[in-house]
């Protein structure tokens, strides 16, 4: 007898599919307990119009997340937190607070569930991962800084100036003072090359010497070792 699903059946199916049963099971077992009705034409048409709704709505849906989550991508979350001089912060910043900060900041309000990462607990640039959509990965830029440099910070990039937490833990570092570039790839081989030259101020450069010069020189080289050795 064919009956259509009302609620997931195990090892029959789920709800909505339309299976196969012996007709005890479904007069005396499913239809009574509203588990399933028997599969009519009418029943069927019904099913087919709530199955197509029901595909369209997770259409919609999907979209809209995909859309929330390419607007959050690429989003900076900036916290100010007591930290140790390690850099190792007195607490963390909660999953929470991240959610509540991007709301604030883009109107976005996910649940906490979404954030794919636990407290974070160290300052620093930290990329977070958000379950979000199923086009895009989208992933939020949180930035960390100790709580007493928090205003400068905000300030230098009020000001354009792109430093990042890992600049200021760096040692000597001081707001309003050019920012050291990284090192160049071509940087590093010219310094790999540099580390082979040992100088040696008794070493003095050479240059190439026409061949007729070098000749020239041998044999007036030759010629006073003959007289040496004439006079011994």
């Amino acid at each position: 007898m064919q009956v259509i699903l009302l609620q997931d059946l195990y090892n029959n199916g789920v709800a909505g599919e339309v299976v196969n049963v012996a007709p005890g099971f479904a007069r005396n077992y499913l239809i009574p307990r509203k588990m399933a009705i028997k599969a009519t034409p009418a029943a069927l048409r019904e099913t087919e119009t709530i199955r197509q709704n029901v595909e369209a709505r997770k259409a919609q849906y999907n979209n809209m997340l995909n859309d929330l989550a390419r607007q959050i991508d690429g989003v900076e979350l900036i916290f100010g937190r007591r930290a140790a001089s390690t850099g190792k912060l007195f607490g963390s910043v909660t999953t929470q607070e991240i959610v509540e900060a991007l709301d604030e900041k883009s109107g976005v309000d996910l649940n906490r569930r979404r954030i794919s990462q636990q407290g974070l607990r160290e300052v620093g640039t930290h990329n977070v991962a958000v379950r979000l959509g199923n086009e895009i990965s989208p992933e939020l830029t949180v930035t960390i800084v100790p709580e007493e440099q928090l205003a400068d910070f905000l300030a230098a990039r009020e000001r354009g100036e792109q430093i990042t937490a890992e600049d200021i833990m760096a040692d000597g570092f001081e707001f309003g003072q050019p920012v050291p570039e990284a090192p160049t790839e071509a940087d590093a081989e010219a310094t790999d090359e540099d580390a082979d030259i040992v100088e040696d101020p008794n070493v003095l450069e050479t240059e190439a010497l026409p061949q007729d010069v070098v000749q020239q020189a041998l044999d007036m080289q030759a010629e006073a070792n003959a007289e040496n050795e004439e006079n011994e």
